[in-house]
């Protein structure tokens, strides 16, 4: 009988144990749930009253973003961001952000980290031969979050009702449209040297980590001709 009481008190610790665990890993769970439940932002964070773009502000938001993503947010990280609204006045809506963290023209290879808010889009362009540099030649890693790839290709724009080119973009206009839709993992490169090419993030933003041959700025040309 004691035996049996003994083995009757163990079973019942381990059920209580077994329920007290479960319950603490719900609660974490849910704990981080409640903090990414949000991620939004709008150009009159990023702009004074005479629309002066405000750069450490875009840096505010990109920072909060890595935190979201759990990001590894390391020593001088913020002083290395690089952004731009492209002078458009819609950094929300229309911007980039990266961190350069190689660009090797003697061998000819580089390496990035590019940051796209919610929505997002980084401008449509084309790389072509310069300063004794190739034409870029690239692909892009999704390290978090989702973001839309435009490319040339067969036009799907229409298949993805939730990538809005703003009209600060060069009116609204394109010339890529094929879209591929990638999530975290996943890697996607440009289809043909010199060809056009752009992104817009998903509603949680994107981390993409970006190789290429070698970048030179010289040899970028944008569509918009009101950002070059």
């Amino acid at each position: 009988m004691k035996h049996f009481i003994a083995l009757l008190s163990l079973t019942m610790l381990t059920f209580l144990t077994s329920c007290n665990t479960t319950t603490e890993k719900k609660s974490i769970v849910e704990t981080k749930d409640e903090t990414h439940k949000t991620l939004a932002f709008s150009n009159d964070q990023f702009y004074d009253s005479d629309g002066v773009f405000l750069e450490e502000k875009a840096k505010d938001a990109l920072m909060e973003m890595l935190v979201y993503h759990d990001y590894p947010v390391f020593d001088g990280l913020r002083e290395k961001i690089w952004l731009t609204d492209y002078n458009k006045g819609d950094y929300a809506n229309l911007g980039l952000a990266s961190v350069m963290f190689v660009n090797n023209e003697k061998d000819q290879y580089m390496l990035m980290d590019i940051f796209l808010l919610p929505g997002q889009m980084l401008g449509e362009h084309k790389h072509f031969a310069a300063e004794n540099n190739p034409a870029k030649m690239e692909g892009w890693l999704i390290r978090h979050g989702k973001s839309y790839i435009a490319g040339v290709g067969e036009d799907n724009l229409s298949q993805f009702p939730q990538v809005v080119v703003p009209k600060t973009h060069w009116d609204g206009k394109v010339t890529a449209k094929h879209i591929v839709e990638a999530n975290e993992g996943e890697f996607d490169s440009l289809a043909i040297v010199e060809s056009a090419h752009w992104q817009m993030a998903g509603p949680e933003g994107a981390i993409i980590t970006e190789v290429g041959n070698v970048h030179t700025n010289s040899g970028v040309l944008r569509s918009d001709p009101e950002m070059n």
